[in-house]
């Protein structure tokens, strides 16, 4: 057994942590700075306030066992669906989304809560039923955990916050003894109704042009025809592997049930998906097919970065920001504003907190005293994983925009309150890994 550390605490976590945080309110302030030096925001004022109370419950939950987390686990997910239910019939609508639930001026985003429950009841369950996971049966049970509440952010509709519940239950069930198959399956299935999803505006939008093929995505007899063939082949394929067990007839029927999902996917994505949404996959495409509107974004984000150069402009300094080209700049594109006034040098910051975070929090999770809590670990390594690179990804014109703040520099006390109650169940974890 390894020696114990002097240390109830993990040092590092709270340090990169609490460093990221610094960051976020410096530059928070600095997206209210006009050209004049004025600041005509108090959003920095706002998240002193969330990160000083996120600080007490951060404190609160490295308090509580992972035993105990695993006991309220069902009843926090209850709870949140019912509030996500509350928040469709009776939220707030901010940026054509009903995902916010509160008073007045003030609210939270009970997904961004959800996230954790969700964690915390999928390491739950598969923990208890590590020894089926690998049945078809049990893996989609677990994949209805995260599901339904993806169901419920969707109708709000918040696609960007709904994706991060994806890759969390993806790397969640294969460290938990998941098929690779099965993963894969969703993963491939995934990607293919999202490329045929777009596929039809980009024929318009983008090629300009006809793609005689693509009829059959736009058609609805065509494509109705060519679901049914998938399918049928799908069919012939598992009966041949049944009757002369030959694997070939197995990697078959694999194949067309991957893109008979992605066609039925791809249906559902045009049926569900609005314009905007849409129109956020084509620009990151080709952000010149609607520079002044849905390309906006991206164009000008990249601008920002790109001007930054190697140690940037000088805190105070971005021109972007104080002529406010950036949109949304002190919560999704933040790290534009600071790519642009502090640079290459600032970006490295940044990396460098979330590395030693994420680093930190892979390590509590490999020494973790039982499955259940490294499967939680694991889930909310993935989730602040995701949160980086898609947050990161969007300002450099790499990633879509989906409106995922880079969590502990955003603005935004919900994120903040999400990440830092993260941070404490780690520390939880780490506190007590040597108690049997």
């Amino acid at each position: 057994m390894n020696e114990r550390s002097v240390f109830t605490v993990d040092v590092v976590l709270i340090a990169a942590t609490l460093m990221l945080c610094a960051v976020g309110v410096l530059f928070i302030y600095s997206s209210g700075v006009t050209r004049e030096g004025v600041s005509i925001s108090t959003e920095w004022i706002r998240q002193l306030v969330w990160v000083g109370l996120g600080l007490i419950v951060l404190a609160a939950v490295a308090s509580v066992s992972s035993s105990r987390m695993r006991g309220v686990a069902p009843y926090a997910y209850a709870v949140l669906l019912l509030v996500l239910i509350g928040t469709l019939l009776f939220g707030r609508v901010v940026n054509t989304s009903r995902s916010w639930i509160g008073i007045g001026e003030l609210g939270i985003q009970p997904s961004e809560f959800m996230k954790i429950a969700t964690i915390l009841l999928l390491a739950r369950f598969i923990d208890e039923r590590s020894a089926s996971m690998q049945r078809v049966t049990t893996f989609l049970t677990a994949l209805a955990i995260p599901m339904v509440p993806v169901a419920l952010i969707l109708l709000q509709p918040d696609l960007g916050t709904a994706l991060v519940y994806v890759p969390v239950f993806l790397v969640m069930a294969y460290i938990g003894g998941a098929r690779a198959t099965h993963v894969g399956f969703l993963v491939a299935s995934g990607l293919t109704a999202v490329v045929l999803t777009v596929l039809p505006a980009w024929e318009h939008l983008v090629h300009q042009g006809t793609v005689p093929w693509i009829a059959i995505l736009t058609v609805p007899r065509l494509f109705a025809i060519v679901l049914g063939a998938t399918l049928v082949v799908f069919v012939a394929a598992v009966a041949g592997y049944y009757l002369v067990r030959r694997s070939y007839f197995g990697w078959i029927a694999y194949a067309t049930a991957i893109l008979s999902s992605g066609l039925a996917g791809s249906w559902v994505g045009r049926k569900v998906l609005v314009e905007y949404q849409i129109m956020r996959l084509i620009v990151f495409l080709d952000p010149n097919v609607d520079p002044r509107g849905a390309g906006w974004h991206i164009i000008q984000s990249v601008t920002a970065v790109g001007s930054g150069g190697i140690s940037g402009k000088g805190w105070l300094r971005g021109t972007q920001s104080q002529l406010h080209f950036l949109p949304e700049q002190s919560t999704d594109f933040i790290f534009s504003i600071l790519a642009e006034e502090w640079g290459f040098v600032g970006a490295l910051i940044v990396f460098t907190g979330f590395a030693a975070v994420l680093g930190r929090g892979l390590v509590i999770g490999a020494k973790a005293k039982d499955r259940f809590a490294t499967l939680t670990a694991v889930g909310i390594v993935t989730m602040f994983f995701v949160h980086f690179m898609v947050n990161v990804g969007m300002a450099i014109g790499v990633m879509p925009i989906t409106g995922i703040p880079l969590i502990f520099v955003s603005y935004g006390g919900s994120a903040m309150w999400a990440g830092l109650i993260s941070v404490g169940i780690l520390l939880s974890i780490y506190r007590n890994r040597f108690r049997f």
